[in-house]
């Protein structure tokens, strides 16, 4: 039976991979918080993986608040390189095929057209370069295994573009979204399954793959369709801005080719609009709009 260890449970992805580990009901999962696993004690990961008798490791502890990072560079280098370090170095010792989630950030966004796994990368703001080094890492250390850049990612769950989008709209609070980033908004619950088919299927073809829903879009856009399928886009009090500052910098454009995931490991990838109208439906029927 596989074995496998999912790191920072209580995020987002970490709760979309607990509901679609449902109907993975021959695999043994561990989910841990940073408060029953903190990866950056390497002495509590030997204890913990000595103990245990893993065969997968999906790690999703992450420092994902990219505006802070610049100011807080230390601590989001720890959590996105250090402790991915410490990861990658049990898992090799324990024989652990290793499952970790990057992002499109780690492109500078001056291509326009979507980036391959060969293109160069050219983080730009302090995240990017966070998470580039600590994939740089496991290539370093590791033998076993799958590196996923996504993008965009949201859910019903945790702090994401959705979930901010409603509650101001609901507040009547005026949004003013950018449409200077075009990007892909990729559903944490799609890329939850794509890691535990991974898994399912046994590959063996390691490396660094991207996935996440296809097509593209801006941050406005994204915002409409949010406002549009959750029927809220007339009440919204809603603009473009071509010219929105922000503390770090980010890509104009970030939009992933996922050619190799879908030849390779054959994976499924929804478009995005497909994916996000599936999500809010499930999510208006049910009320399942988590409160933080």
């Amino acid at each position: 039976m596989k074995k496998i260890l999912v790191t920072g449970a209580n995020g987002q992805l970490g709760k979309c991979i607990q509901d679609a580990a449902a109907e993975f009901s021959d695999f043994e999962f561990v989910f841990v918080s940073k408060q029953e696993l903190d990866i950056e004690n390497p002495e509590l990961l030997k204890k913990y993986f000595s103990e245990n008798n893993f065969t997968h490791c999906i790690n999703t502890a992450a420092y994902t608040n990219v505006e802070k990072a610049e100011s807080d560079a230390e601590k989001a280098f720890a959590v996105n390189a250090e402790a991915v370090k410490n990861l990658a170095s049990i898992c090799t010792k324990h024989n652990v095929v290793l499952l970790h989630v990057s992002t499109d950030y780690v492109f500078d966004g001056k291509k326009s057209k979507a980036y391959s796994e060969n293109d160069v990368t050219n983080p730009i703001n302090v995240y990017g370069a966070s998470k580039l080094k600590g994939e740089r890492y496991i290539q370093e250390i590791c033998s076993a295994f799958f590196i996923l850049r996504t993008s965009w990612l949201y859910s019903q769950y945790g702090h994401n573009f959705l979930k901010t989008i409603l509650k101001y709209a609901e507040a009547g609070t005026p949004l003013t979204i950018t449409t200077e980033q075009t990007g892909t908004p990729t559903n944490a619950n799609n890329l939850a399954e794509a890691l535990l088919q991974m898994i399912a299927q046994d590959s063996k073809e390691y490396g660094v793959y991207h996935y996440s829903n296809g097509g593209e879009t801006t941050w406005y856009g994204f915002a409409e369709a949010i406002l549009l399928q959750t029927k809220k886009l007339e009440e919204a009090n809603l603009a473009k801005t071509n010219h929105y500052s922000t503390f770090a910098a980010r890509p104009e454009y970030s939009v992933l080719d996922n050619t190799k995931a879908k030849n390779v490991l054959n994976l499924k990838q929804p478009n995005w609009q497909e994916s996000l109208q599936t999500l809010t439906r499930k999510m208006m029927i049910s009320n399942n709009f988590e409160r933080e």
